[in-house]
């Protein structure tokens, strides 16, 4: 049976390849459970760093239709416990992971295909890339987190404009519009995707586990509440060898040497 997912493991991080390329990397329930044993076995191997991209010419068409086609099932799908069985744990596990994970969209990523690279940390992408919430099309609404994203990213009238219409979004818009970090030229993606990786994996991880989730929760705190979780968080980063080791650098004019403890 072919792999639905690719795994390299570069030094401390994780390179992890969407690998159902004859169907734009679709997901399927096999797709699902490959893709989060790989990340959580990332998580439980102390990677410090996660890279997501997809094999062939896109990143990810989303669900595969022609695993939830009415006219080939007895009644309607239960479009509601694939999300909570699929891609609800999906995106909660992708944004709940300890250290960055970066994802590099390289063409097409349409429904929840572009959401769960929404879910990811920083998103780069190749400038032939768009992104489409093409939920409309088939008369659903915009899952895996995209109905949560969205607006937090663009606002209200760009998500509803997007989601409406299902008008896919070039990577340079989506970088102009904040919707992702950076675009590159398609033959400079996975370098730069690479490279980035690398680079945030040898960084101070525990203060990045920390960063990501301070943000994330700062879009349900109250100003009081997130004041009071940076004031937890510093203590945890300030009682830290990388804390120490970045001092030392700094005061020694080096390169610091964080371990991510």
């Amino acid at each position: 049976m072919t792999q639905t997912i690719l795994v390299e493991d570069i030094d401390s991080w994780r390179q992890i390849t969407l690998n159902r390329p004859n169907r734009l990397n679709s997901f399927n329930d096999g797709m699902h459970g490959e893709l989060r044993a790989a990340l959580e076995e990332a998580r439980d191997t102390s990677k410090r760093a996660v890279l997501l991209t997809g094999a062939g010419r896109g990143f990810c068409a989303g669900q595969d239709l022609g695993d939830r086609d009415p006219s080939k099932m007895d009644g309607p799908p239960d479009l509601g416990k694939t999300v909570r069985d699929c891609y609800a744990p999906l995106v909660k596990l992708i944004r709940s992971l300890p250290f960055p994970v970066v994802c590099a969209v390289n063409g097409v990523a349409a429904g929840a295909g572009a959401n769960v690279a929404l879910a990811c940390d920083m998103v780069l992408a190749g400038e032939s890339a768009k992104f489409i919430q093409s939920f409309s099309k088939v008369g659903l609404i915009p899952d895996t987190g995209g109905s949560f994203h969205l607006p937090r990213l663009l606002g209200e009238a760009r998500a509803k404009g997007l989601a409406f219409t299902a008008q896919p979004l070039s990577a340079r818009q989506a970088v102009d519009w904040g919707l992702i970090w950076q675009s590159f030229p398609d033959d400079e993606l996975m370098p730069e995707a690479r490279a980035l990786t690398a680079s945030l994996a040898s960084g101070p991880t525990l203060g990045l586990a920390k960063t990501k989730a301070a943000i994330q929760s700062a879009a349900t705190n109250t100003l009081e509440d997130q004041l009071e979780l940076e004031a937890d968080y510093m203590k945890l980063c300030g009682e830290s060898a990388d804390y120490a080791e970045g001092v030392r650098a700094f005061l020694e004019k080096r390169p610091a040497e964080f371990k991510g403890q």
